[in-house]
């Protein structure tokens, strides 16, 4: 309950920031991370944890030695992630993951998952992530976002080799889930 009390005033002083005014189910957390092969993922990467809905379960199916760096913009969800899961770093923008994955010295994600609403973003910062999201993900990396709407589907098919759309009606509200793998075109 206190999670959803955060989200829904984050969600009311900045909508534009915050895409929902409840944290994502654990079924969607659930359908969105069965595609991750864990053994395999040595380096991942969230966008947008908010609370950390995903984090906690990212959490516990990372290997001990993955490298897991958290990047949220609001600073009170920042803090409530970095009480909830001390051991993790996070970082502020996501218009800046190349730069962070070479400070922390990480090479490039095997696994990228956003909550980031990017239907509520102007179009030069979603391309601005998005394109930061391509230049960082390994080869054959997994990019995993969710979306209220299909608006993103044609720009993630432009962009990545591969997407498979699924969906899912156990959340408020329902959700559109993109799976996308790097990848020549």
């Amino acid at each position: 309950m206190a999670d959803f009390l955060v989200f829904l005033r984050r969600f009311i002083a900045e909508p534009g920031r915050v895409g929902s005014i409840t944290p994502s189910s654990r079924f969607l957390c659930e359908r969105m991370l069965s595609r991750v092969n864990w053994d395999k993922a040595n380096v991942i990467m969230e966008l947008g944890p908010g609370t950390g809905a995903f984090t906690q379960r990212i959490y516990q199916n990372i290997c001990p030695d993955a490298r897991y760096v958290l990047v949220e913009r609001d600073a009170q969800f920042r803090t409530m992630l970095q009480s909830r899961f001390p051991d993790v770093m996070i970082r502020e923008e996501a218009t800046m993951l190349s730069h962070y994955l070479e400070e922390l010295k990480l090479g490039q994600a095997d696994v990228i998952i956003s909550g980031l609403p990017f239907a509520n973003f102007p179009k030069e910062l979603r391309e601005a992530i998005l394109e930061q999201v391509q230049s960082v993900l390994a080869p054959g990396g997994l990019f995993i976002t969710f979306q209220y709407s299909l608006q993103l589907q044609a720009e993630l098919q432009e962009r990545f080799s591969w997407v498979e759309t699924d969906f899912t009606l156990l959340n408020i509200p329902p959700a559109f889930i993109y799976t996308c793998r790097n990848g020549q075109k």
